[in-house]
């Protein structure tokens, strides 16, 4: 009977209104009825019969699209999003029915290995194929929903109508409010290290449908495949996959719950701070997050985690470096930016300086969009380093050795001379942003 009452209806009714607060749902899986059931709950707080959402032709079809749009690198069957698109329907109509009978089988994770910023190591990364993408987008459309009703507000990372500015504008504000001892917290190692057992309790506390669950787990248990070697992990959520952020929400959530109306806490997916008004208050703080992460199998970094005073010390959150009262991008953010310029701006090229500061345009401001609201000593540092290597690369064009770093290059080589050619300004940027504000 329980069942019953929970199964959701097969079809969904196009061009239809649907609440703002919903308004990023997948309509071709979310109908009226089942929006309805949503914002009343369920009996028994389970959801049965979803299997069916997961493999409709519509929603593969609009799992497809987000897969497109995003684009991507083939995975380990070489097969890209251009060779994907050739066969469309027969590839989505042919996963379609192996998903409907219970015959569909993720293939393994692609490892690459990509920079680290501000570092000659590497970091690994997952490159799942695109048809797992697909699978994986069309199964987050269909159970996203569920747990997004039940989530925290302090959590902001990859979660519908919410980003990073979010969260860093929370931080902003209470601090402003006096909240000036900081837990900057740190999970070593999280999207490897989440126990699957207690994943999948998590998750089976809201979802019913044993053939969801066994999708699940066998995206858990797909196999990384590197060069040299293959192995399945036997912890965290596989790399680069599209449910990866929904499943560790999903595992954190419980520890959203256990600070809300006790702590001040703004959590970004692992990344997160509490925002304490005394040092007694951040020390209790950490203290019940230290014990929470121990019992249900996580690791607080030992040096990485620490309790700051804002006024006097300097942590980082998102991007931003937080110092008495300012902020500033952090260390790591510029090395991320200079390296991109870098690559477009070397000294051996065959474009127009022109065509160099149109490559280098999208970077800049990209950069300053998310760090617009930075000190305004931030700016000019950064362009003048970007025009320097402008500066060596017209030095070089004419037979010139070194790079320009010194007066006569400059004036050989003045600020409007890159003006001329469209050059974006992030110090002029600032400025006008500040200017239109008042």
């Amino acid at each position: 009977m329980e069942e019953q009452r929970s199964t959701v209806p097969g079809t969904a009714r196009q061009e239809r209104e649907i609440p703002v607060h919903w308004n990023w749902i997948e309509p071709t899986v979310w109908t009226d009825k089942m929006l309805a059931a949503l914002e009343r709950g369920v009996k028994g707080g389970k959801w049965f019969s979803l299997i069916d959402k997961v493999y409709s032709l519509p929603n593969l079809q609009s799992a497809w699209k987000k897969v497109a749009a995003n684009r991507g690198s083939a995975g380990i069957d070489n097969v890209s999003i251009k060779h994907y698109r050739r066969h469309v329907e027969q590839r989505l109509n042919r996963t379609s029915e192996l998903l409907k009978q219970g015959k569909y089988r993720p293939a393994g994770v692609k490892r690459v290995w990509i920079d680290k910023a501000g570092s000659k190591e590497k970091r690994p990364l997952g490159i799942p194929t695109v048809t797992d993408r697909v699978v994986q987008t069309a199964l987050r459309n269909v159970i996203e929903p569920i747990f997004e009703r039940e989530f925290c507000e302090n959590s902001y990372g990859f979660r519908p109508r919410r980003s990073c500015k979010d969260a860093l504008r929370r931080v902003d504000g209470l601090l402003k409010q006096g909240h000036k001892y900081v837990v900057d917290a740190d999970l070593k190692g999280y999207f490897d290290s989440i126990p699957q057992d207690r994943l999948m309790q998590l998750v089976s506390e809201r979802i019913a449908d044993s053939r969801i669950l066994a999708l699940l787990n066998q995206y858990l248990n797909q196999k990384v495949i590197d060069t040299a070697a293959s192995w399945t992990p036997e912890a965290g959520t596989p790399q680069g996959a599209v449910i990866s952020p929904l499943l560790a929400n999903i595992y954190l959530d419980p520890l959203d719950w256990l600070m809300f109306g006790k702590y001040e806490m703004i959590r970004y997916a692992d990344d997160f701070v509490v925002m304490c008004k005394t040092e007694e208050e951040a020390l209790n703080a950490l203290e019940t997050i230290r014990l929470w992460t121990e019992e249900v199998g996580l690791t607080l970094h030992p040096t990485k985690t620490k309790i700051v005073n804002a006024d006097e010390g300097i942590f980082e959150f998102l991007g931003y470096k937080f110092k008495q009262g300012m902020k500033f991008p952090s260390d790591k953010s510029i090395q991320k930016f200079r390296d991109k310029i870098r690559k477009r701006t070397k000294r051996c090229n065959a474009y127009s300086l022109n065509e160099i500061i149109e490559r280098i345009k999208p970077i800049q401001r990209g950069w300053f969009e998310y760090f617009k609201h930075a000190h305004r000593n931030s700016f000019p540092r950064e362009d003048g380093w970007i025009r320097r290597r402008l500066r060596s690369i017209l030095k070089k064009r004419e037979g010139l050795r070194g790079i320009a770093t010194n007066h006569s290059d400059n004036n050989k080589y003045p600020n409007i001379t890159f003006d001329r050619h469209g050059f974006f300004s992030l110090a002029r940027a600032h400025a006008e942003l500040c200017q239109s504000l008042k």
